[in-house]
């Protein structure tokens, strides 16, 4: 019978990982995968700008998915990498952080600002469930053409629709729309794109 921590339930870490439950971040299935992304991105971040097609199969092989003409600018930051799909000619500043344990799904055309994070992962609030290592995932969603300024962070289980600005440092607590701009902490909706 599961308990009231989720545990007990016969799944393994991962299974429940990805099914946005309670799960152990210190696995030892789920610390192996975190290290071979760690192996992935430093080498990704040891690239220069000489070196397209190392990167470009460096990223193949950490994400989910990547599309055609993609950059992202080292340094970058993830938690699994495979987690993550990013649509094709989308443009990562310098300094992007990917908390997977949750999907991620960047569209077509998206631009990033430096030091963007996206972050899918969150913690019990109760002390005992953090002191044992639970985590629980929420999925993160950028729709197409959307600009996240420099700074922006992106909660757990937020989607953002197509055509939206995101101005930089707001931190996006809940959804916001296709075609808005959205500015502050919480980020809150200021106008249309078109207005």
């Amino acid at each position: 019978m599961e308990r009231g921590d989720g545990r007990g339930d016969g799944r393994g870490m991962r299974e429940r990982m990805l099914a946005g439950d309670l799960f152990r971040g210190d696995d030892p299935e789920l610390l192996e995968d975190a290290a071979r992304a760690d192996d992935l991105v430093r080498a990704y971040n040891d690239t220069s700008a000489r070196q397209a097609a190392l990167r470009r199969r460096l990223l193949a092989d950490l994400f989910g998915e990547v599309g055609e003409d993609v950059v992202v600018l080292p340094p970058l930051r993830v938690d699994f990498g495979r987690n993550t799909r990013v649509g094709p000619r989308t443009f990562a500043n310098t300094g992007l952080v990917v908390l997977d344990v949750a999907p991620v799904a960047i569209g077509a055309d998206v631009l990033m600002g430096p030091n963007v994070q996206l972050i899918t992962s969150t913690h019990p609030v109760d002390p005992a469930g953090r002191r044992a290592k639970w985590v629980r995932g929420a999925p993160v969603v950028v729709g197409e053409n959307v600009w996240l300024g420099g700074g922006v962070i992106v909660l757990p289980g937020v989607s953002i629709g197509a055509d939206t600005v995101v101005g930089a440092g707001a931190v996006v607590t809940r959804d916001l729309p296709a075609g808005v701009v959205a500015v502050g902490n919480p980020a809150r909706v200021i106008r249309r794109v078109d207005s």
